[in-house]
């Protein structure tokens, strides 16, 4: 296949996934308008790039931790009964993961198989490295040799593999999201309530401890008490997953 014809369908998969995209119930995306450049899977944050950054930045921050918490701009499912059946299930997963991922120790070889650095020029305690084409996959069907993202921190002049990151559509129920990785052993999460300033605004006039992904603003009434604009989700479902962890208890996090 020649490289602009590579190029034209790789820029119709960024562009179908990362501005929102209104699904039927079957997941179908329709063409949104244009993507930002720094842009995470279903990010749905309008149309001012520069603030779709901003908060898309304080929302990966939010995700640094190894233990992640329900707070006003998380949603996180809830855990049900452990049974052997969903823990034999997981572990396949990360067992079939572990042995997909374990070349991408070598960052550069991630790189070069097509995932992107998200914000690389900004230091983050946790680097996601996106793969477009796998998040668009992952609107139809799961795979789990293929994570939307890998997680990496930072280490020297490179970067450190810990984990990978699986999405699901915005619209999933949680039996479908069940389906993908078991909710008795995962939590999904979403990141809702996000208050951003009106469109325009320039960033060094922004309140970051009010506004974005860990504001203080989490509620319609309190964002345009601020001249702020609502946005009740940003992001499409997401599970973080460590499956170098010897710990079977940090395997998963949550």
């Amino acid at each position: 296949m020649q490289t602009a014809k590579k190029k034209q369908i790789l820029l119709g998969l960024f562009v179908l996934l990362a501005l929102p995209a209104a699904r039927a119930q079957q997941g179908t995306p329709t063409m949104p308008d244009r993507p930002g450049r720094d842009a995470m899977p279903g990010m749905d944050m309008g149309d001012d790039p520069d603030q779709a950054r901003a908060a898309g930045k304080t929302a990966n921050d939010s995700m640094a931790d190894h233990d992640m918490k329900m707070s006003p701009h998380m949603f996180m499912t809830d855990l049900r009964p452990r049974n052997a059946a969903d823990d034999q299930r997981a572990a396949q997963i990360v067992d079939e993961l572990r042995k997909s991922i374990v070349k991408y120790k070598d960052y550069k070889v991630a790189l070069a198989d097509g995932f992107r650095i998200f914000m690389p020029n900004l230091p983050q305690p946790i680097y996601h490295f996106t793969n477009y084409g796998y998040g668009y996959e992952a609107e139809f069907h799961f795979d789990p040799l293929k994570p939307t993202s890998l997680l990496y921190k930072k280490a020297g002049d490179g970067y450190e593999l810990v984990g990978a990151m699986y999405t699901a559509p915005k619209s999933f129920s949680n039996d479908q999201l069940n389906e993908r990785v078991p909710l008795s052993v995962a939590r999904w999460h979403e990141h809702v309530n996000i208050c951003l300033p009106q469109r325009g605004t320039p960033l060094r006039d922004v309140d970051w401890q009010k506004f974005g992904a860990e504001g203080s603003i989490a509620t319609q009434a309190a964002c345009e008490e601020a001249g702020g604009r609502f946005l009740p989700l940003i992001f499409n479902w997401m599970v973080h997953v460590y499956p170098f962890e010897t710990d079977p208890n940090n395997v998963w996090a949550h």
